[in-house]
């Protein structure tokens, strides 16, 4: 599978920002957001830039103004993806950063979460992430699940998925192209005890959801509008 679209268009981490904090969850770093005495929490698993992507960071904080308490793990532990060490390209980069490491890394997590009164969570996952959330769709560790532009989730991943599930992905997407969403579609229509939906936004491209062009009117707006869908359907799910 080309990797060639999770690259495009990097976010600029040299200026990082937010309005709330970092702090230590299961023991990783995390960015958290939001009313922390909220009982309904929301994991962000990031793409391959990491949880310190600005964009990333304002749909955080776009999501905690809805009343969830936002948490946003460095699954990466302080390395994400960087296109200029020649050394280490996507592919040995994601030798040492697999989702299924991502994945056992999000238990805790959700378990220190639990432990502070947490009674429900939903989890997005973006790219990348997108394979850890479907992992997790497939037990009881969340509630909600949402996907935007996922990467390598694969038909028999969805066919194992227990929680109210959301797919939003990208006309133009190399990773997961329509057709392979559409066949997520039909999946999910046979299994009327999952309540689902499948999007997909046209004329923009894989990752746009945090990764979208401020120049761009079609992206931005596209954009805000996945956002929007995502937090309706948390709405819905977690609260």
């Amino acid at each position: 599978m080309s990797d060639s679209q999770c690259c495009e268009n990097p976010p600029n981490l040299t200026s990082i920002c937010g309005g709330g904090s970092v702090i230590e969850v299961g023991g990783l770093k995390a960015y958290v957001a939001g009313p922390s005495d909220s009982k309904h929490a929301i994991l962000l698993v990031s793409d391959i830039f990491g949880y310190e992507a600005p964009k990333f960071r304002k749909l955080a904080d776009k999501v905690a103004a809805a009343g969830f308490y936002v948490v946003v793990p460095d699954f990466f532990y302080g390395d994400p993806f960087v296109f200029d060490i020649p050394e280490k390209p996507i592919e040995v980069w994601r030798e040492s950063h697999g989702t299924d490491k991502g994945f056992e890394d999000a238990k805790p997590v959700i378990a220190a979460l639990k432990s502070k009164g947490i009674s429900t969570i939903g989890a997005a996952g973006f790219c990348w992430g997108a394979k850890v959330v479907v992992e997790l769709a497939k037990s009881d560790y969340i509630q909600s699940a949402v996907l935007l532009h996922p990467s390598r989730v694969t038909v028999d991943d969805i066919k194992e998925v227990k929680a109210p599930i959301a797919v939003l992905g990208a006309e133009i997407d190399k990773a997961s192209p329509p057709e392979l969403l559409k066949q997520f579609e039909e999946v999910l229509s046979t299994k009327p005890e999952v309540n689902s939906y499948v999007k997909i936004f046209p004329g923009v491209v894989h990752g746009w959801s945090v990764r979208y062009k401020d120049e761009n009117e079609i992206e931005v707006k596209s954009a805000e509008e996945a956002h929007q869908n995502m937090v309706d359907w948390f709405t819905r799910y977690v609260k």
